[in-house]
């Protein structure tokens, strides 16, 4: 919430993968947790109603918001509805013989069977997952002290590197008080202009070359950003300004090595909990969608082969079926038809008669 590129960067990808819905498929060889719940309810849940109190998107924005800053999603299951908790105070409480003994929040334990449990990659815990923005964190706070160090530098009206010289050793009540009027008079907060009169052999001097210019540290944090929009997984690309020919491929890019392996994650442990096959919806997403002329030929070929009907390739372009586009089409030659390869080409000549 304080760093600019990291809160863009996170509500990027939470958006996005809120987004996504789910698709429940009927049938299944996977033997839930819950048993004899229907699938219409678990369709309610997971796309249109997870609690009484909480819309899908941001029922799901919580959840991914969860997994990006903690690396781990706990869901609580009442029998009817789903309750996000959240991951940094929850406890896995493990078991030598069923993996984990149960899960609690504060004071309040709950049972394997009541919670959902989605795990980020990590390399030393078989029990809690590892937020992808860790290995960042030291980027993160190199940023923030470079931010903090701007800050109090104009904070307390420093002048970078000036020395007054003075031929004469003066009292310390002097230097002070000419040290009070230099910060005054020169102060960068009141634009750091004024002129000044420097009298009884008093010189200035810089002691180093550092100029303000210096102090914006733009280009180390530009490169540093780049280093946390890569561990996040976003192509620094997306963030820049301005018409680039990369940019569409990168933008697929992002939602094929980011979006869609979390949105799969999430929809695994849905799996293992509900019983149903379950797959993300991406037909509207416009990034994975082909070119409109590309997906125009495409379609028009398997139909105009005879693989796909007509009302078929409306359906995949989310079109409403016609009456009579139920029927493969078949394809002719220009010899004739390829439903009856004798049929067409050079017509029959009759016997010759015995009279000719």
């Amino acid at each position: 919430e304080e760093l600019e590129i990291v809160n863009r960067g996170v509500n990027m990808i939470v958006d996005d993968v809120a987004e996504i819905p789910t698709l429940v498929k009927p049938n299944t060889n996977t033997k839930g947790v819950i048993k004899g719940i229907k699938r219409v309810k678990v369709e309610t849940l997971l796309n249109r109603e997870p609690n009484p109190y909480q819309d899908i998107n941001s029922f799901r924005r919580n959840l991914i918001t969860d997994f990006l800053i903690d690396g781990n999603i706990f869901i609580y299951y009442d029998g009817a509805h789903m309750y996000h908790l959240p991951a940094d105070k929850v406890t896995v409480h493990a078991d030598e013989k069923t993996f984990i003994s149960h899960y609690s929040l504060l004071d309040i334990d709950y049972t394997v069977d009541e919670i959902i449990h989605v795990k980020e990659n990590s390399f030393h815990s078989i029990y809690r997952g590892v937020p992808r923005l860790s290995p960042a964190a030291r980027t993160m706070n190199l940023i923030q002290s470079m931010r903090k160090f701007q800050d109090n530098f104009f904070k307390n009206g420093a002048v970078p590197g000036l020395v007054l010289k003075s031929p004469n050793t003066l009292s310390e009540k002097i230097k002070e008080r000419m040290l009070q009027a230099w910060v005054a008079r020169y102060n960068p907060q009141s634009g750091g202009r004024r002129p000044l009169f420097l009298d009884g052999g008093l010189e200035v001097e810089n002691l180093t070359e550092i100029s303000f210019k210096d102090l914006d540290f733009q280009e180390g944090i530009a490169s540093n950003e780049k280093i946390i929009l890569k561990a996040l997984g976003i192509p620094p690309i997306l963030m820049d300004s301005g018409n680039n020919a990369n940019l569409r491929p990168n933008h697929r890019l992002f939602y094929l090595e980011t979006i869609l392996p979390i949105t799969t994650k999430i929809a695994y442990a849905f799996e293992r909990f509900f019983g149903f096959k379950l797959d993300e919806n991406v037909s509207d997403i416009p990034a994975l969608q082909p070119e409109l002329r590309d997906q125009a030929g495409y379609y028009a070929t398997l139909v105009n082969t005879g693989i796909m009907t007509p009302n078929e390739a409306r359906e995949a372009l989310r079109l409403e079926t016609i009456e009579g586009f139920d029927q493969p089409r078949v394809p002719a030659n220009i010899a004739g038809s390829a439903a009856n390869p004798e049929e067409g080409g050079r017509p029959t000549e009759a016997a010759p008669s015995e009279e000719e």
